[in-house]
């Protein structure tokens, strides 16, 4: 099995544990353009690995870290000398530090305190206020940046760095219908947009209007489409699998999630593809009570 490729920021709903599962469903030639909307941490394009593709996001500060490293403004020296430098830091005044570069990196923007920030507050959220500010507190780790953990994130920063340069990849910061109308027949496209009725915790909030745009959109899209979201747990189901995408094929698999704000949103779930074509496992809804039930059955193996 081919070794999954982390990528340095994390992201709540990140889809690490999920790329190969996704990658089994993706049904494209690769002569077009690999396009991800919500590119989030950019894992799922990272290890598909495409010749040329578009990663757009609304969150600025996830493109431009990324933005500077496909045009080498941030190496992985860099990368290393910085946060063995603010790792320092940290660990002689902890949280007094750290809001210190939050406060730092709310006037400037800067994509290496990003990073910083990223693997230094609390359980890993990208979160903003309303006046677009990150808001995330300390996650208590003073000595968060041990030698090891400095390598393994310049090791990652290292890989997307070297694909970067290996291939024909863009970095925007657009909304997802711009970007969805840039789509050809030959393109593949790959959604993950933030999980209605789960997580607002994203840097623009998502709600059912957005949700009956993204269905419009990928309902004429003239390329093959993956949609990533939720199904049920074992509170609630996604009323929108229902109200929307059912009309297409749609794939379950148990999933837990181990990023979230809220302890409640961090039970396993059935995550769902949704896809414009037949998936070579696209299951029948009739199979859909079983996996609930193995699902419920094993919560506590989770948790």
């Amino acid at each position: 099995m081919t070794k999954i490729q982390i990528p340095p920021i994390k992201c709540q709903g990140i889809k690490s544990k999920l790329v190969s599962f996704i990658k089994e469903h993706v049904a494209w030639q690769h002569n077009g353009i690999w396009i991800e909307p919500f590119c989030g941490s950019g894992v799922v394009g990272f290890n598909i690995r495409p010749k040329h593709a578009i990663f757009a996001d609304t969150n600025p500060h996830i493109i431009a870290f990324y933005q500077h490293i496909n045009q080498e403004k941030i190496t992985p020296m860099q990368v290393r000398a910085f946060l063995v430098q603010e790792g320092k830091k940290l660990t002689e005044h902890s949280q007094v530090y750290y809001y210190q570069v939050r406060e730092r990196f709310n006037e400037s923007y800067a994509p290496l305190d990003f990073l910083f920030l990223n693997r230094a507050c609390f359980n890993g959220l990208i979160r903003f206020n309303r006046h677009g500010k990150f808001n995330v507190p300390f996650n208590h780790k003073p000595n968060r940046f041990s030698k090891a953990y400095i390598t393994k994130i310049v090791n990652q920063v290292e890989a997307v760095y070297k694909l970067c340069k290996m291939h024909d990849w863009q970095f925007v910061c657009q909304d997802f219908a711009e970007t969805i109308g840039m789509v050809s027949k030959h393109d593949f496209v790959y959604c993950d947009p933030p999980y209605i009725g789960r997580n607002a915790d994203y840097f623009n909030q998502w709600d059912e209007s957005h949700e009956l745009k993204l269905f419009e959109m990928l309902s004429t899209c003239p390329a093959n489409f993956i949609l990533s979201t939720w199904h049920s747990n074992q509170y609630r189901h996604n009323e929108y699998i229902t109200d929307y995408w059912n009309q297409f094929h749609i794939t379950l698999r148990e999933h837990f999630y181990h990023v979230g704000a809220k302890e409640t949103n961090r039970h396993p779930i059935l995550e769902a593809i949704v896809t414009n074509y037949q998936a070579i496992s696209s299951m029948n809804t009739c199979d859909v009570s079983q996996h609930q039930a193995r699902l419920f059955e094993n919560e506590t193996n989770y948790l």
